[in-house]
Order: structure tokens, then C-alpha cells, then sequence
């Protein structure tokens, strides 16, 4: 690789954000073009300069997970190569990455010369996968898998869910109160509910188990 390779990283985790960065400097070709903590932002980013080769991509994000973000950047930007980078290796996260349109799915413990083998790969034309990956989707291509529907029932009221709608585009108390009409010290009780009603410690944690579960899609 002669020219410089412009590299976008979609990841919500600071530390493994810094991490695959990391691992990118040791190849003097790489650019680091962008980076986003969700899909929205990245699309945002891909909007005023799409000038990217390949999208390191995660899957489990807050606002827009990368499953979602793969199919919209593959169909406004076609060009774009996108390889999931993620911890998750169930099938139903590989069948619905490949099936938005992935060209490789490798997991986040990959090493840098794995990396950079993998970045070969993809722009000579091929699909690099973790072995693992490979004989999954090998299996699927033999006969695709049919997931039971195990979306859990939406635990919240119809308040909470505007709250947390609201709290997943990064909106603070004062904003949600303003936009939903009720006081800032109502938004922090509907918040303790969510957290409650959720079993979940975090804004990140309820936005993610929401959106899994399109309560908030």
C-alpha cells in the first residue's frame, strides 16, 4: 500500500477507541480520517467528507448501532469498504452484519499484523473474517438461520420512553424538560424509573438496551 489509506473508526468506548488507534500507528500508510462514538455522528461526518477507503466499524453503539449505520453508509456511499470490529461473535449479529452489507467481521482482539493483513485484504477484493466468523457465515450461506424473536417487552411508560428518546440524542435535563414541557427535577425521576425499570446504572446502558429492543427506534 503506496498511497495513504483514510480510515474512519466508529466506536462508543474511549479506551478501545484509543486502543484500535493504537494498533493503526504502526502503519506509516494509515490516516486516521474520522472518528465517531455513534453512527449518527459518523454519517454526519461521511456527509462533509467522504473521502474514506474503509470504516472500522462497532456494533453495539448508543443513538445508532453499527449494524444500522453499515446498511446506510453502503447504500449512500457504496465505495466505502466497512469491516465490524466488535466483541460480538453470536450468529445473530454476524448474519445481520453481513447481511447490511459488511465486506469483513473481525473481532476487537485481532492483533496489528492481523490488522494489517485484513486491510490488505479488503482492498485486493476480499472479505476478511476472524476464522470463527468464516465458518459461521460458511453455515449461513448453507442454510440462513431463522432467529426467534427475543425482544423484550417495553418495561416503560410512555413518558419514560420520550425521556430516554430524548436522553439517547444527548440532550441534558434542562433540554428534555423544555421539549416535553414538565421541570428538570421530573426528568431526574423518570430517570431514576428508567434506570430502575431497566436494572441498568448508566445513560449508555438503558439507551443501548432500547435501542436493541427498538422501544426508542
Amino acid at each position: 500500500m503506496e498511497k495513504p489509506l483514510n480510515i474512519s473508526i466508529a466506536e462508543d468506548n474511549s479506551f478501545l477507541l484509543q486502543s484500535i488507534k493504537e494498533k493503526l500507528s504502526f502503519f506509516p500508510f494509515v490516516k486516521i480520517k474520522h472518528t465517531a462514538f455513534n453512527g449518527k455522528e459518523m454519517l454526519l461526518k461521511l456527509d462533509k467528507d467522504s473521502r474514506v477507503d474503509i470504516i472500522l466499524m462497532d456494533i453495539q453503539m448508543p443513538v445508532m448501532n453499527g449494524i444500522e449505520t453499515t446498511a446506510l453508509v453502503k447504500a449512500k456511499y457504496p465505495q466505502i469498504k466497512i469491516i465490524i470490529l466488535t466483541v460480538f461473535d453470536d450468529d445473530e449479529n454476524v448474519f445481520n452484519a453481513i447481511k447490511a452489507g459488511a465486506d469483513g467481521y473481525l473481532l476487537k482482539e485481532t492483533g496489528p499484523e492481523e490488522m494489517k493483513k485484513s486491510l490488505n485484504q479488503i482492498l485486493n477484493g476480499g472479505a476478511p473474517m476472524t476464522p470463527i466468523i468464516a465458518g459461521k457465515a460458511l453455515s449461513f450461506l448453507r442454510k440462513p438461520p431463522i432467529f426467534a424473536n427475543n425482544k423484550e417487552e417495553n418495561p416503560l411508560s410512555k413518558r419514560e420512553t420520550q425521556v430516554l428518546l430524548q436522553l439517547s440524542k444527548g440532550l441534558n435535563y434542562n433540554e428534555i424538560a423544555e421539549n416535553l414541557v414538565i421541570s428538570p427535577s421530573t426528568v431526574r425521576k423518570h430517570i431514576e424509573n428508567i434506570y430502575f425499570k431497566l436494572q441498568v446504572h448508566n445513560k449508555i446502558d438503558a439507551v443501548q438496551k432500547a435501542d436493541k429492543n427498538h422501544w426508542i427506534a
